[in-house]
């Protein structure tokens, strides 16, 4: 068995998010001739042309309103008062007269105290009334604010009042009740539809922790000195658990396994995975905190600084255009004057000289590649005669022209890598050819080799990057040879390790889950009879009865199932990246995991659909956005403004949801040649193509990456259809030397090699997991006390009264006892 058959992963089991594998489009009818030819390119070109640059920043999250208002489905809306109506009740019965903006810290202190003894009542409803005053406080007591800065101000200093007054852990007790609350899971099972009446305590309660989560993580430079050891202490709460066994993202993964079982089906799944995303963010740690403990952990290895800033780089990268025909125009008139007239289906670029040689043949071949009919790149038919293309297109101002065209960037943004593994490659198959044999894994000894091999060699070395990975790896195969002589080894206490250790074991479980519930957010999914109903808390008890109601409601469900694509892919992407460097070995636990529940087809399933339409979707109403909507008049809503949405030019979750993703695929399928195999078997290639008409920088890198593994396994022909691509991955993505990816003449593309690849990956995995985590060491390996000095010289403790029966104690356990000194020849 070679590569794994389409539609399954490789030990991929009955019941995990299966996918079916993405269909490549249909192909595109015969290509027109001459004119026609002309002007459907010009329409597609001008498709990707109209599409400007995105003026995006890739960061941890969006604003820090943008993450409130994501929190609230506009069905919700009407519960922002109800909270308001329970806190204004309660607050005038005690502070008469006042509002909570004039109350000094001391009055505010004791109002919050007075609340939480509430919390303890025995009345369910009483219960509830006041975890919605609290909610009301943490929402930022919009009743007393004229404007949104107000509301959010007054969200964060309620957040840390209610933190710092122990509300966290009140909540945490209630949460934990309303989870094992069986009566309300069998009601919920028995109901033909489960809307938002069903979920009501536990999306007050995980409200309330969420804002306060989110509003203590987020820093600003004007937070006084307590707020931040505040921030501290609770990172810390929630990293290392104090009172309970486990660290609380793991109770949230529980809730998702018991959600995705069909245990219970009203858990507010939305507001979970956002909790459990801003958890593992404020506890492990965002991208730039990620850079900056991946620097310490290299120099505590003694391992040389990283070439450059991998975040910096990408800020400072530009989108590349897709095809613009215009340019390549006025290129062959410039050619036609000078007399050079050919007809080239493949216009030739400057840059691409050294793949792009001329070939007698490309006439013949260019366009047949059927995969890639929705934007082949090829040239104009040379019978348009230039009037009329002088009409087409208007004239460019011909000084700017060249300095567009020929613009090279300074040098390339990476700096190239070589691994050990690149070396000894390289000296196998330089000993082989000059010498006849080969030394193994020596790397100095370079007798016999020509001249020009030596200078080879020492470039190699100079760009020889060692990663933290490589150390690991080692030193677990020292662990594994030695277990006895090295002892036991020092393990870091880290955030990334505690919740590792505290998902071990149900990890396959989480993992399934997550993904299930992703397929089920996916816009490409259909609903099938067996999928997850992941839209518990978002449906209102009354269904839609007018046209404008229904077409809010289908807003809501589509930004619903967003806002769950982000959350999920954010948190797979934080825990592959801290796993990846707390050790290697965990990353690639997760990441088989992954694999096998069909994480791969999945994600190429998402982006088999039109990516441009859903970056620039307009599933949101700012009107209708917290806090917007708790401090303006609400316009009088129409069809017409719904259908128009907002005018932002993309929607940032959406983009930020499809670079997670495809920073997963990469690092899913990095140096794992099974795994790019998939890539190619399920075509993934023209499914990432079309993903690069999006003009966003790091998108676009992440596409060419993913498109650059597979090259050397897609064919002659696909590389010479998709020559520009192939440019783009040049001046984009890193080098590696001695890397042959455009020609695919690799020493370790051997496809029946593969299923071994992963065996031996599983196998190191449970070595290090049993090792590292099964304490209890089989007992021949335990050390044993051979001198009969140090043995017979132990105090025992003995009962008081023994030594008056210890003869009768000798008798019956040593005297009469047969000894039967052939068992001693028998292995046990």
């Amino acid at each position: 068995g070679g590569t794994p058959a389409p539609g399954t992963a490789p030990g991929a089991a009955p019941g995990r998010a299966r996918p079916a594998p993405p269909q490549p489009q249909p192909p595109a009818q015969a290509q027109p001739k001459g004119r026609e030819l002309f002007r459907t390119q010009r329409k597609e070109s001008e498709g990707s042309v109209d599409c400007p640059n995105l003026e995006f920043e890739y960061g941890d999250a969006d604003g820090h309103g943008a993450e409130l208002a994501e929190l609230y489905s506009y069905t919700e809306e009407p519960e922002l008062s109800h909270n308001r109506r329970c806190f204004e009740e309660d607050f005038h019965a005690q502070v008469p007269g006042r509002t909570w903006l004039e109350l000094d810290g001391a009055q505010q202190k004791a109002f919050v105290m007075r609340l939480l003894d509430g919390l303890e009542v025995v009345n369910r409803d009483r219960r509830l009334r006041v975890a919605r005053a609290i909610l009301y406080l943490a929402q930022g007591v919009f009743g007393d604010c004229d404007n949104e800065g107000d509301v959010l101000h007054w969200s964060r200093h309620n957040s840390f009042l209610l933190y710092r007054l122990g509300t966290f852990s009140a909540f945490l007790e209630l949460l934990n009740m309303e989870i094992e609350n069986s009566q309300a899971c069998s009601s919920a099972l028995r109901k033909p539809a489960i809307s938002l009446a069903d979920s009501t305590e536990l999306r007050v309660l995980l409200s309330v922790m969420y804002l306060m989560v989110e509003n203590i993580r987020v820093e600003q430079e004007t937070d006084p000195p307590e707020w931040k050891t505040c921030r501290e202490t609770f990172r810390m709460e929630l990293s290392f658990p104090v009172h309970t066994e486990e660290p609380f993202a793991l109770l949230l993964f529980t809730m998702v396994t018991k959600f995705c079982s069909g245990h219970a089906p009203h858990f507010p799944m939305k507001k979970v995975l956002l909790l459990l995303w801003k958890v593992l963010l404020f506890t492990l740690g965002g991208f730039e905190a990620l850079q900056a403990m991946k620097v310490r952990r290299r120099e505590e290895l003694g391992l040389p600084p990283l070439p450059e800033d991998s975040i910096q780089v990408v800020r400072s990268m530009r989108a590349a255009s897709p095809p613009t025909y215009s340019i390549e125009l006025v290129e062959q008139q410039q050619q036609q004057k000078r007399g050079h007239r050919s007809r080239r289906p493949l216009v030739k670029q400057d840059s691409l000289d050294i793949y792009n040689e001329r070939d007698p043949f490309k006439n013949d071949e260019a366009g047949v590649d059927e995969e890639e009919n929705d934007d082949v790149d090829s040239g104009i038919e040379g019978e348009l005669d230039l009037m009329e293309r002088d009409t087409i297109i208007p004239p460019l101002p011909p000084q700017r022209l060249p300095i567009e065209r020929v613009s090279f960037p300074k040098g390339l943004p990476w700096a190239p890598k070589v691994r050990q593994k690149d070396i000894e490659h390289f000296l196998e198959a330089s000993r082989n050819k000059f010498i006849g044999f080969t030394l193994g894994q020596d790397t100095e000894t370079l007798i016999g080799l020509p001249r020009p091999i030596h200078e080879s060699v020492k470039t190699l070395k100079q760009h020889k990057y060692i990663s933290i990975s490589d150390v690991q790896i080692k030193n677990e195969e020292e662990l594994e040879k030695c277990p006895m002589s090295l002892g036991e080894e020092e393990v870091q206490e880290t955030p990334s390790e505690v919740l590792y250790r505290a998902m071990l074991y149900n990890l396959p479980q989480y993992m399934i889950a997550l993904l299930k519930i992703l397929l089920a957010a996916a816009p490409t999914s259909k609903a099938k009879t067996d999928s997850i109903n992941i839209l518990a808390d978002v449906l209102p008890e009354e269904m839609p009865i007018t046209v404008l109601q229904s077409m809010k409601l289908g807003i809501d469900v589509n930004r619903h199932k967003e806002i769950i694509v982000k959350s999920i892919s954010a948190s797979l992407l934080l825990l592959l990246k801290h796993f990846k460097l707390n050790h290697i070995y965990q990353f690639e636990y997760v990441s088989q995991h992954l694999v096998f529940a069909n994480c791969i087809p999945l994600i190429l399933k998402f982006f088999n659909q039109n990516i441009m339409s859903y970056i620039t979707a307009k599933n949101s109403v700012s009107v209708l956005d917290y806090p917007h909507c708790t401090v303006c008049d609400l316009p009088e809503l129409t069809a017409e403004s719904l259908e128009a949405g907002d005018n932002n030019q993309f929607c940032w979750r959406n983009l930020f949801s499809c670079i997670n993703l495809l920073r997963i695929l990469n690092k899913l399928t990095k140096w794992k040649h099974s795994r790019t195999m998939m890539l190619v078997v399920f075509k993934s290639a023209p499914i990432l193509k079309r993903a690069l008409k999006v003009k966003q920088a790091m998108l676009q890198l992440y596409v060419l990456k993913l498109l650059k593994i597979q090259t050397k396994y897609l064919g002659r022909q696909w590389r010479k259809s998709n020559m520009k691509t192939m440019s783009a991955i040049y001046q984009k993505v890193r080098h590696r030397m001695n890397d042959d990816w455009a020609y695919g003449n690799d020493i370790d593309a051997r496809p029946w090699d593969f299923q071994a690849e992963e065996c031996t990956l599983r196998a190191n995995i449970e070595a290090f997991n049993s090792r590292r985590y099964e304490r209890a060491r089989p007992p021949e390996f335990a050390p044993v006390d051979n001198c009969l000095q140090s043995v017979l010289g132990q105090r025992l403790d003995l009962p008081r009264d023994f030594h008056y029966s210890y003869e009768l104690w000798l008798e019956r356990e040593v005297f009469s006892q047969p000894i039967r000194w052939e068992e001693l020849l028998h292995c046990q």
